[in-house]
């Protein structure tokens, strides 16, 4: 095997795996080596992401304001919010009736005369 001489570049073969990450000011780039990282993103592995298209950009200003208010980040804060509102159970919807009659309870009822019905008419004969 040959010696490194200082400032050489080692053999591909002998080189570990690494992987480069360049820091938030994208002028410090720091090299980890890849078992490092791996060990070190093994709870993200598990984690979903979503991609949420098409956001106005009202929503995302309001979204952005919340954040800070929270001191969050933008992505933290949505998922806060999910969270918080699949952590509550769906309300138990009503009876649509129930619900309407409710709604309107206070201008009282309407009484209807019931409009007489005919019998039963007799099926045609289409073999005549």
């Amino acid at each position: 095997m040959e010696s490194e001489k200082p400032g050489s570049e080692p053999h591909p073969e002998q080189r570990k795996p690494c992987f480069s990450v360049i820091t938030a000011n994208a002028t410090d780039i720091k090299t980890i080596p890849l078992l490092r990282l791996a060990t070190s993103t093994a709870s993200i592995d598990s984690m979903a992401t979503i991609t949420i298209r098409q956001l106005d950009e009202k929503t995302k200003a309001r979204l952005r304001v919340r954040a800070a208010h929270h001191g969050r980040s933008m992505e933290e804060e949505a998922r806060e919010i999910l969270r918080s509102a699949l952590r509550t159970p769906p309300a138990i919807t009503e009876n649509l009736s129930d619900t309407i009659r409710r709604r309107f309870a206070e201008f009282g009822g309407v009484e209807l005369d019931l409009v007489p019905r005919d019998g039963v008419r007799k099926a045609p004969n289409f073999r005549e």
